[in-house]
């Protein structure tokens, strides 16, 4: 993904953003379980593509590790941590780490509306973000976020 591309998506899309932080390192039998729990459920998400998830970038940054996410709808999203691998595995949470200080959990979710995201990516090697959750459109030399949000 060479060129300065956008993305080519004009509905709405839900970013889910979770995370762990590794409190206590030389805890692992309370970390590992969290750690370990998150690549059944993204097996998961993308073997089954009727779950409304549409793809995810991961960052790490010490002892931090994020996902951000990208799903269709909300309804899709809550559907999904009710039940399927996601719901035994918050389950084994609560009755294993909950009251554990040796990792720490968070998520955030937006419901974003049509019109009110833009992006930019270039020379970026592979796609990642909304781009890589949906399609790609080449941008113009003088696009601009203002007009991309449609602000006059």
């Amino acid at each position: 993904m060479q060129k300065r591309v956008t993305a080519d998506h004009d509905g709405d899309i839900v970013v889910f953003i979770i995370g762990m932080r590794v409190n206590k390192w030389w805890n692992i039998k309370s970390w590992w379980p969290v750690f370990m729990a998150m690549p059944p459920m993204m097996k998961e998400l993308y073997t089954d593509r009727s779950l409304g998830f549409l793809s995810h970038d991961t960052a790490v940054s010490g002892r931090t590790i994020v996902l951000t996410q990208y799903w269709e709808s909300t309804d899709q999203l809550l559907d999904y941590a009710h039940g399927h691998t996601h719901k035994s595995a918050w389950i084994d949470f609560y009755k294993k780490v909950a009251k554990s200080e040796a990792v720490g959990v968070f998520h955030e979710t937006y419901d974003v509306r049509a019109g009110a995201y833009e992006s930019v990516y270039s020379r970026m090697g592979k796609p990642r973000g909304i781009v890589k959750a949906t399609a790609a459109r080449s941008l113009a030399d003088d696009s601009s976020a203002k007009a991309r949000l449609h602000y006059s």
